[in-house]
């Protein structure tokens, strides 16, 4: 039944995806237009973030514009390793793994910019020592409102740190690993069997990647309402919608495409031809969160100024919180 398969679709649907030069001479008027305006894009993005650069490097303090630059490049450079997947077809699973050790790091990163805007960890924990923090939030305990208010302390921050750190080392080992096995002909990204190496590196890398969220969630949910005047939520927001189109987006079209969802269209198979599209519209829409990520991180904001006052109600509506749920 299988070679009956075979012989129903076009030859060219089960070979690998063709070298950059071979695609390139198959690229009709539309589709060299499109490819033309998708690099136009993703080279304007870049654009921006380096002169976006210059601006933070001379105008905010170290150690603050190094994760301000890390957190406002990661558009770009997801955008710039698309497109050199979307015109080097081959070199789709390595461009991939570079955007995600890249988003790995900003993960980290963001934890940092939230302790930052109190001035970093000594001063933070002078402000918050002592004071409960709220652990029931997601991606890993949102369901669970009885969970118990935390003290924050040195350990506790050492441990939300720690939580973040890991999957910014071990993403880039699993990378590196997924590449010798792929050239050892063991991992395929498009074998999602129960016994494919694809299928238990994918699954451990979800782990890391959960628990890497939920640090950066427990302090955005707690302190958020004393970082209103620096804009935390949209830029929150905009972390967050990164990792949706980067991660979630990406595997549903690999997903539908490896279960024949896409059709075929020589020289690309249906897996192939799901990578591009979604290298097309991660270009495109990265290229719109780097103009508001550019509005967002491109100014000065005045220094957070926190009084008691401020932090025992913020802390009250963290407490009564869960309780007003509760009654619901």
């Amino acid at each position: 039944m299988d070679e009956d398969f075979r012989r129903t679709i076009e030859p060219e649907c089960l070979l690998e995806p063709p070298l950059a030069l071979d695609m390139i001479n198959r690229l009709d008027v539309f589709e060299f237009g499109l490819y033309f305006v998708l690099t136009f894009m993703s080279c304007v993005s870049l654009l921006l973030f380096l002169e976006q650069c210059l601006f933070i490097y001379k105008h905010l303090p170290y150690p603050k514009k190094t994760i301000v630059i890390w957190i406002s490049g990661v558009s770009p450079i997801i955008a710039t390793m698309a497109c050199f997947g979307l015109w080097i077809p081959r070199a789709v699973m390595i461009t991939d793994m570079t955007s995600a050790c890249y988003f790995s790091v900003v993960v980290y990163k963001i934890l940092g910019l939230l302790i930052e805007e109190f001035g970093g960890s000594t001063p933070f924990l002078k402000i918050f020592a002592g004071k409960n923090f709220k652990i029931s939030v997601g991606p890993c305990c949102c369901c669970c409102p009885c969970l118990p208010l935390v003290p924050m302390s040195r350990k506790m921050l050492f441990l939300l740190k720690l939580g973040s750190l890991q999957y910014a080392i071990l993403k880039p080992v699993f990378s590196i690993i997924s590449v010798i096995l792929w050239r050892n002909a063991i991992y395929d990204p498009t074998n999602l069997g129960i016994r494919s190496a694809t299928l238990w590196i994918n699954l451990s890398v979800g782990v890391l990647t959960v628990i890497s969220l939920w640090p950066v969630g427990i302090v955005f949910m707690n302190l958020n309402i004393l970082l209103r005047s620096v804009k935390i939520i949209p830029k929150y927001a905009m972390y967050q919608l990164t990792f949706v189109l980067t991660q979630l987006q990406t595997s549903i079209i690999n997903i539908l495409a490896a279960n024949g969802c896409i059709a075929c269209s020589p020289p690309l198979s249906s897996q192939y031809r799901g990578f591009m599209l979604s290298q097309k519209m991660l270009i495109m829409e990265m290229f719109i969160i780097s103009l508001f990520t550019r509005y967002l991180y491109r100014r000065l904001y005045d220094p957070v100024e926190i009084e008691e006052q401020e932090i025992v109600l913020n802390h009250k509506a963290i407490v009564q919180a869960p309780l007003e749920e509760h009654d619901v």
